[in-house]
C-alpha cells in the first residue's frame, strides 16, 4: 500500500469516528427535574422522620440529623476517571507505537 492511500484511509477512520462521536448525545451535570423531586420528597420524609424521632428521643435525633463527611449526594465519577484513563492510555501507545514504527522505518 502506498503511503498516500493509508493516509487516506486513516483520515477516513478519524473522519468516521469523530462523526459517530458527535452523533453521542452530551452529558449534563446538572439533575433532571424527575429527580429533583424525588430528592425532595425523601429529604422532607427525613425530615418529618427526624422530628417525629426528637420528640421520641431528645438527644439521638439531632446525631442523626448531623450531616456526614463527603456526603455529597453527587453522581460517582470513578467508572468516567477509570474509563477516561484507560483510554488515555491506549491512546499513548498508539502514539508511542507510531513513533517507533517511524523511527526504525517499519510498515
Amino acid at each position: 500500500m502506498t503511503v498516500a492511500r493509508r493516509f487516506v484511509i486513516t483520515a477516513s477512520a478519524a473522519g468516521s469516528l469523530l462523526t459517530a462521536l458527535w452523533f453521542v448525545p452530551s452529558a449534563d451535570a446538572t439533575p433532571d427535574l424527575k429527580t429533583q423531586q424525588v430528592e425532595q420528597e425523601q429529604q422532607a420524609r427525613q425530615a418529618i422522620h427526624g422530628q417525629a424521632a426528637a420528640a421520641e428521643d431528645g438527644a439521638g435525633a439531632a446525631q442523626a440529623d448531623a450531616p456526614r463527611l463527603a456526603d455529597t449526594g453527587s453522581v460517582d465519577t470513578t467508572p468516567y476517571l477509570i474509563g477516561g484513563t484507560a483510554f488515555l492510555g491506549v491512546g499513548a501507545a498508539f502514539v508511542a507505537r507510531s513513533v517507533h514504527r517511524g523511527r526504525t522505518g517499519t510498515a
